[in-house]
């Protein structure tokens, strides 16, 4: 049979079309009629999930949307267990939801694998989401999946460049991943890739669980690493604490995707707003709810990048952050 770019029948492409057109139907039909419309969402973390879900909320409040009379959020979170995303996406599709906004690239799979038919939001693909085949290209999804991805390989290297002017002699930098989830493997080897033409080991240090970072964290130390980059996977983001304590116990540097993490006492970030993701999110929630077609909104690229540092906790650490770095700092706590 012949097959579509992302290699499904095209049969299944002709059904998914004509029942797309109806969730999409019944979406703006909510907004029409004042029947709050369902948003489902789906984490492989907590069932608060940091960051995210606070901005994304003022963002669609901020737009006119009230929870509970326009608007209904459907929770699924898996709590660190991934094998549970599957029934979790499962039941959203049970629920009737008008669409689902999955966080990170195995909630978006099982988004996918439980719907042709509900848009799908990602919020966010850590993955290349072409090669991932959540969609075709980033200017045509071409199917009910579209929304962000954070996949900028070219970070990598910007990382490990603010850690070696903050470390002088740094050498060897650990990388703390969850290898479950794709997105984390994905870091990895973009890290080793940049390190290599950095003159830089790079030590890897798998955490699925979190009983299992204090000995990775023992491992990264027993290894000779002088610094660590913490992966933007979602179990490691809501887990923080742990995290943070541990850095701090045995005094490694270390570099964090997002800002809130500095703010709550992490050495230093660099990576994607956010508040800007978040806000970009409720655009296409937005769009589709009031019948814009998923495969009519390209996938878009973070556009703001922030570097913050935490002078308190380099003091803390014994590290002096050099004028460079902290002038070309976006947010600087002290």
């Amino acid at each position: 049979m012949t097959r579509t770019s992302r290699g499904r029948p095209d049969r299944r492409a002709f059904v998914m079309t004509l029942a797309s057109g109806l969730v999409l139907a019944r979406g703006a039909s909510a907004q029409s009629t004042g029947r709050a419309a369902r948003i489902g969402y789906l984490t492989p973390s907590s069932l608060s999930p940091r960051g995210l879900m606070p901005e994304l909320r003022q963002r669609l409040r901020d737009m006119g949307y009230v929870e509970g009379r326009t608007i209904e959020f459907e929770i699924r979170a898996a709590n660190e267990d991934f094998e549970r995303l599957p029934d979790l996406a499962a039941d959203l599709v049970r629920a009737r939801v008008d669409l689902i906004i999955a966080v990170s690239s195995p909630a978006i799979r099982a988004a996918e694998n439980a719907t042709s038919t509900i848009p799908i939001v990602m919020a966010f693909s850590g993955t290349d989401p072409v090669a991932s085949l959540f969609v075709a290209s980033l200017a045509r999804p071409d199917g009910n999946v579209t929304g962000l991805t954070t996949y900028t390989p070219e970070m990598a290297g910007k990382r490990l460049e603010v850690l070696r002017e903050c470390v002088p002699g740094l050498r060897r930098v650990a990388v703390l991943a969850n290898f479950r989830n794709p997105s984390s493997a994905a870091e990895v080897r973009e890290t080793e890739a940049a390190a290599r033409t950095m003159a830089l080991e790079i030590q890897v240090a798998d955490a699925r669980l979190p009983e299992q970072y204090p000995d990775a964290f023992a491992a990264i130390v027993k290894g000779g690493a002088r610094a660590v980059f913490v992966t933007a996977d979602p179990v490691l983001s809501s887990n923080r604490e742990r995290i943070l304590r541990l850095a701090a116990q045995h005094r490694l540097p270390a570099m964090y995707q997002w800002r809130d993490i500095v703010e709550a006492g992490g050495l230093m970030s660099y990576g994607p707003s956010l508040a800007e993701l978040a806000g970009r999110v409720a655009v296409y929630v937005d769009k589709i709810l009031k019948g814009t077609r998923p495969e009519a909104l390209p996938v878009e690229r973070p556009s703001k990048f922030e570097l913050a540092v935490n002078l308190k906790t380099a003091a803390a650490l014994g590290i002096t952050i050099p004028p460079s770095v902290v002038g070309r700092a976006d947010r600087v706590i002290k």
